[in-house]
């Protein structure tokens, strides 16, 4: 059974950076597109950022803060971001399915999710 965990939330500054992780057991990241979604209070849940077994998409908002990188090694894949501010704060969610789609946010777009983790933006 695949399974996706994130880690790497938590409280960040404003302008500061976060990298996140999401490591995935029970198969291969290689054989997945993996998508990173998040979700703010109040608002609806957005991908932001997938690396698929072709290539790889990033929302526009967001192409010259993140960087996603994926390590075969370790089975897992990478979010960095730049420059965090106040709208970053969110849940934030890996999940994996066969190709890179980031308007698909629903939960059954995405064959495995991982339970998610908190960003907050705080001085």
């Amino acid at each position: 059974q695949v399974q996706l965990v994130e880690s790497g939330g938590g409280s960040v500054q404003p302008g500061g950076s976060l990298k996140l992780s999401c490591v995935l057991s029970g198969g291969s990241v290689d054989y997945y597109a993996i998508t990173w979604l998040r979700q703010a209070p109040g608002k609806n849940r957005e991908g932001i950022a997938c690396i698929g077994t072709g290539g790889r998409s990033t929302a526009p908002n967001l192409v010259h803060r993140l960087v996603l990188f994926r390590d075969s090694a370790k089975n897992s894949v990478y979010l960095t971001m730049d420059n965090v501010g106040p709208e970053d704060a969110a849940i934030y969610f890996c999940a994996a399915s066969t190709d890179c789609g980031l308007q698909f946010t629903a939960q059954h777009d995405y064959d495995y999710w991982g339970q998610g983790t908190q960003v907050t933006v705080s001085s």
